[in-house]
């Protein structure tokens, strides 16, 4: 996990991936980094935030800006924009959700849950139409696309409970720690694979 976590930092200044076995390398990279992000979050969540009101509002920022950096990350490396439609727009909106749940806790409008709802709502499935698009050539995209419908399904439980005064960041936080392991399956399952292939391919260079 070290070591995926070291090499990420740099992937902004790499070339596309163009081999197979180069996108599978990613994408457990991706995959595994996200998950190890959305476990620190919920951490935080549970531990610093619970003492700490601006820290709480900071980690509620947080949260959709770093989806929206992941995903840019992604679609820089995996054939850019034309190639990655379904993520270039889930940039964008999560862009657009950071900036809302901001304005929403500085104005100290009660928003802030309907807007992580329907953040929820479209980022899943279009996380979902993403796992559909890669399934032929990637491991792991079944869990994905169980994930953008669960997101999807949870975000609209969480335009339900607006107004009825539950707490945002402990209500999100349960969806947040579900995504963590959802992503975490997913990384193992790509490992396993590419673990796999390279062993089929050991033994045909053998024959």
């Amino acid at each position: 996990m070290d070591d995926d976590l070291f090499s990420f930092s740099f992937l902004i200044m790499s070339d596309p991936l163009k081999t197979e076995s180069q996108r599978a390398a990613w994408l457990r990279k991706y995959y595994l980094v996200r998950a190890a992000f959305s476990f620190a979050w919920v951490a935080a969540v549970f531990t610093v935030a619970k003492q700490s009101p601006a820290l709480a509002t900071v980690l509620l920022i947080v949260y959709p800006a770093w989806d929206a950096f992941a995903n840019l990350l992604d679609v820089r490396m995996t054939g850019g924009a034309k190639a990655n439609a379904t993520q270039l727009l889930n940039i964008w909106i999560s862009a657009l959700v950071t900036l809302a749940v901001a304005g929403s806790l500085v104005f100290k409008l009660h928003i802030a849950l309907a807007i992580f709802g329907g953040w929820a709502i479209v980022a899943g499935l279009l996380q979902l139409a993403t796992a559909v698009r890669r399934r032929k050539d990637n491991g792991g995209q079944w869990v994905m696309m169980l994930s953008g419908a669960q997101s999807a399904l949870a975000g609209g439980f969480f335009v339900a409970q607006q107004g009825s005064g539950a707490p945002v960041l402990q209500t999100i936080v349960g969806y947040a720690a579900v995504g963590a392991v959802y992503f975490l399956i997913s990384g193992v399952m790509v490992l396993v694979r590419e673990s796999r292939r390279g062993a089929r391919g050991l033994a045909s260079g053998g024959g």
